[in-house]
């Protein structure tokens, strides 16, 4: 940040290394004024320290459950159907660990990123999400303590998905699922996935989601990347549909994570818990205390949303033990979000964002 020319005369009007405050003569200054002035500096020094003081941590305690990686047939699938770009593609685990170090993550729960196996043949997804979820296990087994696995399915193929969540669950002992959003043009709450919705309840499985692009939103807005306005929608239209079909009043037991603070929920919260049952479909047949529990016992993230504007529209949707904390590695970095969420939450608060909320889901965890 350039320093002003007041705050230049400020720093250089510091006796730094004297032992007392000797008064200069003919300054117009009172003494007052100067020991205002310093403690004036005093405060800009403290303030300026507060980044470098969250980073200074004994040891790594953030769990990350919003971490994207790239495993390597994957990653092949993705060049060759076009979908790769350059964050994804540069990926590596060294780079992955630098930057969790740097963040003060202890844990990433990874997943890989949009649009997972969307636009491949059920036998190639069903094969690239075993390969994919046996790579993140691995990192497990070579990285004691600093990963965990939300698994990757080859949805939209329900058979295959539900042979994929008893390997991963029953072989592989992940951490949860990882799923998109939307599945071109179907999302979570539709019927054509209840069958997968049904066992992970019966697993009493953590769902962690995240935005991608519908058929019918694609390069929407000319020259506009998706990721920055229709990923959120998308994550709203998901929250959406689990609620009022019912799933997720059907199906207690899943402990849902929505991306980027729940995308646009807190903007259309008026219009979930009031204007959509006025009128049918929903009129009569779900309340607004049905559709706020839900709304508050969801879990969301952190990723990409780290600012003021948005913790606390969310901190008002939702209680503070359903916020958990994100970065959206390597599409951001974890120092970003370590000195937002830090400047935003404090004390107990911050504690249970960077880490107890996730332990609940995560319990595992207690001893990486």
């Amino acid at each position: 940040m350039p320093i002003s020319p007041s705050r230049f005369r400020l720093f250089a009007s510091c006796a730094c290394g004297q032992s007392h405050l000797q008064m200069p003569k003919a300054t117009g200054l009172s003494r007052r004024q100067l020991l205002a002035g310093g403690a004036a500096l005093a405060i800009g020094a403290a303030t300026a320290g507060t980044a470098s003081r969250v980073f200074a941590q004994d040891k790594p305690h953030r769990i990350d459950v919003h971490h994207h990686i790239s495993p390597p047939t994957w990653l092949d699938a993705m060049k060759r159907i076009k979908k790769a770009n350059p964050p994804m593609a540069n990926w590596s685990v060294q780079k992955t660990l630098d930057d969790m170090d740097k963040g003060g993550v202890a844990t990433a729960i990874t997943s890989p990123t949009t649009p997972q196996l969307q636009g491949l043949d059920a036998a190639e997804a069903a094969r690239l999400a075993r390969e994919s979820n046996e790579y993140a296990k691995k990192l497990e087994t070579e990285h004691p303590g600093r990963f965990g696995t939300f698994a990757m399915l080859p949805l939209p193929h329900v058979d295959e998905s539900l042979k994929e969540i008893e390997y991963a669950f029953d072989t592989l002992k992940v951490d949860g699922i990882g799923c998109m959003t939307s599945y071109g043009d179907k999302w979570l709450g539709y019927a054509e996935f209840e069958p997968v919705w049904a066992e992970l309840n019966r697993r009493k499985a953590t769902v962690y989601t995240h935005p991608t692009g519908a058929n019918c939103c694609v390069n929407l807005v000319r020259n506009t990347d998706d990721a920055f306005i229709e990923f959120g929608t998308d994550t709203t239209r998901a929250v959406f549909t689990i609620i009022f079909s019912g799933f997720a009043e059907k199906y207690p037991d899943i402990n849902w994570i929505w991306s980027h603070g729940g995308g646009s929920t807190t903007a259309f919260y008026e219009r979930f818990t009031v204007q959509a049952l006025m009128r049918p479909p929903y009129a009569g047949k779900f309340t607004r205390d049905q559709v706020e529990k839900q709304i508050r016992r969801f879990y969301y993230d952190t990723a990409a949303v780290p600012n003021e504007v948005t913790l606390s529209a969310l901190q008002k949707m939702v209680p503070v033990s359903q916020i958990v904390y994100g970065t959206d590695y390597p599409y951001r970095t974890a120092a970003d979000h370590t000195k937002g969420v830090s400047a935003f939450f404090r004390g107990d608060d911050l504690k249970a964002v960077d880490r107890e909320n996730a332990l609940r889901l995560i319990p595992r965890l207690q001893k990486a």
